[in-house]
């Protein structure tokens, strides 16, 4: 029985640590995107003009 509480407790702070290291990560910019703005317009908009050209009519 103490063996399950020692899991648990163990199981606890490895979580603990990941969602630390998760939070730290974010507010340290890791999953800031700065590349996908600069080749935005690189990319076709043709769904979208379809799209709007058929909403016209």
């Amino acid at each position: 029985m103490s063996v399950i509480f020692m899991l648990i407790g163990i199981s606890l702070t490895v979580a603990l640590v990941f969602l630390g290291v998760f939070i730290w990560s974010v507010r340290s910019g890791q999953y800031d995107d700065s590349y996908t703005p600069s080749v935005r317009m690189l990319f076709d908009d043709e769904l979208i003009t379809k799209q709007s050209t058929n909403e016209k009519k």
